[in-house]
């Protein structure tokens, strides 16, 4: 079985991941103020925290961090309200992207995702615009070390998942409906599983090759958006050249 994820290419480089983990952190530190905000502060009644500790663990975010971003988003009745917005456009060679944010001044963010977009000769355009080429999915990836392919597979599937991606040279993607990811993440976490990601993300149902100065181009964008406080994720579809080094 297999998908469209090509997780290896899509995501940023592990090592600027590495190097960038502290932001990540305070990324998912919003999510969890959101979370708590909207359902409470206990991951045992609220599904939506419990996805968020889940990917939080999953990016190696200390238990201490976690346990204090959800004691301060309990405690902190005055916080800042974050606000979603998705914005989506066109990067160079027509990829599609999609920008996720949660912000508390929507001119800021807007004025950035577009300064960025412009920098690398894409163009935002009207909600749904490229939205459609994507499906939203809950994805966890796992390292493959030496685990047994067929024994994953029958795992995740007994579990619940949609799909099993055994591809990708390093690791498995399991691949759920956005209503299955939670009980399918459990299941695997009581089983000992670790999850190198584990989140419901968007997505592209084809990849849309790039090269050159646009992969250039593109890669800078993304890194920009990436580097902004107010963006949570960034998805696109582009394929990068298999030795492409960012």
């Amino acid at each position: 079985m297999s998908g469209h994820s090509k997780w290896h290419n899509i995501q940023a480089k592990k090592g600027k991941t590495d190097a960038k983990r502290g932001k990540i952190f305070t990324k998912i530190g919003k999510e969890i103020v959101v979370a708590v905000k909207n359902g409470g502060a206990s991951p045992e009644t609220n599904a939506k925290l419990r996805d968020v500790v889940a990917k939080a663990k999953a990016a190696n975010m200390p238990n201490d961090n976690i346990a204090r971003a959800i004691k301060k988003a309990a405690g902190d009745a005055e916080s800042v309200n974050y606000e979603t917005i998705t914005y989506e456009g066109y990067g160079p060679s027509g990829v599609a992207v999609i920008v996720e944010t949660l912000t508390d001044n929507k001119n800021r963010t807007a004025a950035n995702v577009r300064h960025a977009f412009s920098k690398a000769d894409g163009n935002l355009g009207a909600l749904g615009c490229v939205s459609f080429m994507f499906q939203e999915k809950g994805e966890i990836v796992i390292e493959k070390a030496d685990r047994d392919e067929d024994e994953m597979m029958m795992m995740a599937l007994d579990a619940g998942a949609e799909d099993f991606n055994a591809e990708e040279e390093e690791v498995f993607v399991v691949t759920t409906t956005p209503e299955d990811f939670g009980a399918v993440r459990e299941a695997l976490e009581s089983e000992g599983i670790e999850f190198l990601e584990a989140g419901v993300k968007m997505i592209p149902d084809t990849l849309s090759a790039i090269e050159g100065e646009d992969a250039k181009k593109l890669q800078k964008m993304l890194d920009m958006l990436e580097d902004d406080d107010d963006i949570q994720e960034v998805y696109h579809n582009a394929e990068f050249p298999e030795d492409w080094e960012g």
